[in-house]
C-alpha cells in the first residue's frame, strides 16, 4: 500500500473515532457547568429522553403529575437559592401549563427558567398544521422577565447562559427558553462543542445605592417621630439577614414583616408590630419600604388603612421603575437589599437617636392587647375544631421546630395561618405571595423538602389543596418528608351554600365529611383523620418527627370561616334583586 493510501486510511479511522456530541448533551452540560443541580418537569415530546439523560449525568429530576405544579416548584427553588430554579415541560399544553407558574414567578421576583420543547418552526411558521403546533415564544414573551429561542446546537450554551443572566440579574423573574424537537438531535464535534458553552460569570451584580440617596435616607428618617420598617419577600430573597437584623436593632425601629418577610427576624422579636399592624400603618409618619411593594397587599400605600396622618415614604428596591408607582416616594434608594441596607447601617451607626418611648410603647401596648385576645381562640379544645384551634395546635409545632419548612395556602387558612404561626428563622415560610393564587402548594411542599433537606408542613385549606393535590403521589414516589393539613370544612370559605333551585350542590361546597387522608394511604404514605387539636398536635408530631408521607384530615365546623377570608371585599356582589 502506497504511504498516501496508508495517510487516508489513518485520517478515515480518525474521523470514525472522533467524539461528537449533540443538543440533548449540551442543554445538560450547559447547566451542569453553572452550577443547576435539580430541574422539576414532566416527561413527554420532546423532552422525554432529555430527562433520563439528565439523570444520568447525575442532575436530580423530580418528575410530577401536571406541568403547572412542576412550574411552581421550580419557582420556589430560584426564592430559596438565588439561582433559577428550571422547569421542564413538553410543548404546547404542557408549555401553556409551565406558563402560568412562570408568569407567577415574575410577578413575585422568583428567578426561574421555563424549558419547552416546541415544534418544528418551519410548520409553525406557516400554519401547516404540526404536532402542537403552537408559537410558544411569542406566547411566553408578555408573561416574563426574557423569552429566547436556540435553533442551533452551537447556540445552547448562549442560549442557557442568557437564560440564567436574565433570570437572576437586577429584578429576578421568569425566563422561558424555547428547545425545538430538531435542535436535541443536532451532531456536533465534541470539542467544539464543549468551547460552545458558557459559564455565566457575576450573574446578579451588587447594585450599590448612590451616596446622595442614603444621605437623603438618612434625613428623612432622623426627622421621624413615629418610623416604620417594612420588610417584604424581596428583603427575603436578599439573603441579607444579619444586615437586616443588625439594621432594625441598631436603629431600634419597629418592623412589619409581609408573610414571606416572616423570621429575617424572629416574630416574638420585641420590635416587632406584626400583632399591631392597624396601628403602625395608620399612625406611622415614615415607612421604610425594604424589598416591598406599595401594591394591593398594602392597600397601594394609601386609603383607611393608612390614615389620616401624614406620610413619608422612603423605598428600598432595585428596580427604579417602582419608585413613585402609587404614592409619592421621597427618598428612593436604588441598588440591592444587602448593599442599601449595608449603607443605611453605616449612617445607623453614627449618633443615631432612637424612637421616641412612646411610639414603641404605644405599640407594645396594642401588641399586648392583641395577643391576648388571640390566646384565647387558640386554646379553645372544641370539637369539630374551628380555625384558631386547628392553628394554635400548629403554631406550637413550629415552635418547637423553627428550622422546619411551612408552606400555606387558602382563604381563611392562609388568613388566618399568617397571623397565628409565629416564624422564627428567614425563608421558612412560602405562601401565595404577590397575586394570591391558589395550587402553590404541593409544588413548593416539593421544592422546599428537595431544596432544603428540611421537614415541610404544608397547611393547606380544601379548595386550595384540590389544585394540587394529586401531586401526593409525587411525595410518596420521592419519599419527601412532607405532612400536608388539610383543613376540611367541606367547601370554599364555608361548607354551608345550597343551590336555591336544589337541583345541584351549592357552587362553593364539596362533598360532605370528605377524607383526604385516604388519598396518601393510596400511595403508601400515612394518613390521619383528625377531629380535635389535640389530635391534630399529635399526628402532626409523628409525621414531621417520623420524615414519611402524610396528610392528616383535620375536621373544621362547616359554619367556620368567612367569604373570601380576609379579602372579602374584593369580591363584587349584586346589589341588584331580580324580580320574580
Amino acid at each position: 500500500m502506497s504511504a498516501v493510501a496508508q495517510m487516508i486510511d489513518v485520517n478515515a479511522a480518525a474521523d470514525a473515532e472522533q467524539e461528537l456530541t449533540d443538543g440533548f448533551h449540551l442543554v445538560i452540560d450547559a447547566l451542569k457547568l453553572n452550577g443547576i443541580e435539580t430541574i422539576y418537569g414532566v416527561p413527554g415530546i420532546p423532552i422525554t429522553d432529555l430527562g433520563r439523560m439528565a439523570q444520568a449525568e447525575g442532575l436530580r429530576v423530580v418528575s410530577f403529575r401536571h406541568e403547572q405544579n412542576a412550574g411552581n416548584a421550580a419557582a420556589i427553588a430560584g426564592f430559596l437559592t438565588k439561582k433559577p430554579g428550571i422547569c421542564l415541560t413538553v410543548s404546547a399544553p404542557g408549555f401553556l401549563n409551565g406558563l402560568t407558574a412562570l408568569a407567577n414567578a415574575t410577578t413575585n421576583c422568583f428567578p426561574m427558567i421555563l424549558i419547552s420543547g416546541s415544534s418544528e418552526r418551519e410548520i409553525v411558521d406557516l400554519q401547516q398544521g404540526d404536532y402542537e403546533e403552537m408559537d410558544q415564544l411569542a406566547i411566553a414573551k408578555p408573561l416574563c422577565k426574557a423569552a429566547f429561542r436556540v435553533l442551533h446546537a452551537e447556540d445552547i450554551g448562549i442560549g442557557v447562559a442568557r437564560a440564567i443572566r436574565a433570570a437572576v440579574s437586577g429584578r429576578p423573574g421568569g425566563v422561558y427558553l424555547d428547545l425545538p424537537a430538531k435542535l436535541f438531535s443536532q451532531v456536533m464535534d465534541a470539542d467544539k462543542g464543549a468551547k460552545s458553552l458558557v459559564k455565566v460569570i457575576d450573574a446578579a451584580p451588587a447594585q450599590l445605592p448612590a451616596p446622595s440617596a442614603v444621605a437623603r435616607a438618612l434625613d428623612v428618617l432622623k426627622g421621624a417621630k413615629k418610623p416604620l420598617v417594612i420588610l417584604g419577600k424581596g428583603a427575603a430573597y436578599a439573603q441579607a439577614d444579619e444586615e437586616i437584623r443588625t439594621f432594625v436593632e441598631t436603629s431600634g425601629i419597629p418592623f412589619l414583616p409581609m408573610s414571606m418577610a416572616k423570621g429575617l427576624l424572629p416574630d416574638t422579636h420585641e420590635l416587632n408590630a406584626g400583632a399591631a399592624r392597624s396601628v403602625v400603618l395608620k399612625d406611622a409618619d415614615v415607612v421604610l419600604l425594604v424589598g416591598a411593594r406599595l401594591n394591593w397587599l398594602l392597600s397601594h400605600g394609601k386609603g383607611k388603612t393608612w390614615g389620616d396622618a401624614p406620610k413619608q415614604f422612603i423605598q428600598i428596591d432595585i428596580e427604579p421603575k417602582e419608585m413613585d408607582s402609587n404614592v409619592e416616594i421621597v427618598a428612593p434608594v436604588v441598588g440591592d437589599i444587602g448593599s442599601c441596607i449595608s449603607a443605611l447601617l453605616d449612617g445607623v451607626k453614627a449618633g443615631w437617636t432612637a424612637p421616641p418611648s412612646e411610639w414603641i410603647e404605644t405599640i407594645k401596648a396594642r401588641k399586648d392587647v392583641n395577643i391576648a385576645k388571640m390566646s384565647q381562640r387558640l386554646l379553645k379544645n372544641s370539637t369539630p375544631m374551628d380555625f384558631h384551634s386547628a392553628l394554635g395546635a400548629l403554631k406550637q409545632v413550629i415552635k418547637e421546630r423553627p428550622d422546619a419548612m411551612l408552606v400555606n395556602e387558602g382563604a381563611n387558612t392562609l388568613d388566618l395561618a399568617r397571623g397565628v404561626i409565629d416564624m422564627y428563622q428567614p425563608r421558612k415560610r412560602l405562601d401565595v405571595g404577590t397575586w394570591g393564587v391558589m395550587g402553590i402548594g404541593m409544588g413548593f411542599a416539593v421544592a422546599a423538602a428537595v431544596e432544603t433537606g428540611k421537614p415541610v408542613l404544608a397547611v393547606e385549606g380544601d379548595s386550595a389543596f384540590g389544585f394540587s393535590g394529586m401531586e401526593v403521589e409525587t411525595i410518596c414516589r420521592y419519599n419527601l418528608p412532607v405532612c400536608i393539613v388539610v383543613f376540611n370544612n367541606n367547601g370554599i370559605y364555608r361548607g354551608l351554600d345550597t343551590d336555591p333551585t336544589g337541583r345541584d350542590p351549592g357552587t362553593t361546597v364539596f362533598v360532605k365529611d370528605s377524607r383526604y387522608d385516604k388519598m396518601m394511604e393510596a400511595f403508601g404514605g400515612v394518613g390521619v383523620n383528625a377531629t380535635t387539636p389535640d389530635e391534630l398536635k399529635r399526628a402532626v408530631d409523628a409525621a414531621m418527627d417520623s420524615g414519611k408521607p402524610t396528610l392528616i384530615n383535620a375536621v373544621i365546623d362547616p359554619a367556620a370561616g368567612s367569604e373570601s377570608g380576609n379579602i372579602g371585599s374584593l369580591n363584587p356582589q349584586s346589589v341588584v334583586k331580580k324580580k320574580s
